[in-house]
């Protein structure tokens, strides 16, 4: 197994907001943790609930999408 395949525990995940999220609580907005295997995705709203994982082509395939609008 290579550093990229190791499961990162979900407490060790640095998580983060778009600097054009709204700054007031509560804030509808995602937020997102990168590690080398994939970004990890949550709703700010409930950070202990589901979260979505996606490999980093999916992730940067989806942030051009939506730079192109």
């Amino acid at each position: 197994m290579t550093g990229k395949d190791t499961p990162v525990h979900p407490a060790d995940l640095a998580w983060f907001k778009s600097s054009y999220s709204d700054t007031s609580e509560p804030s509808d907005c995602v937020e997102v943790a990168a590690t080398p295997a994939a970004v990890h995705i949550r709703d700010s709203k409930r950070p202990d609930g589901p979260r979505l994982a996606v490999d980093s082509v999916t992730w940067t395939m989806f942030v051009a999408g939506t730079l192109a609008e």
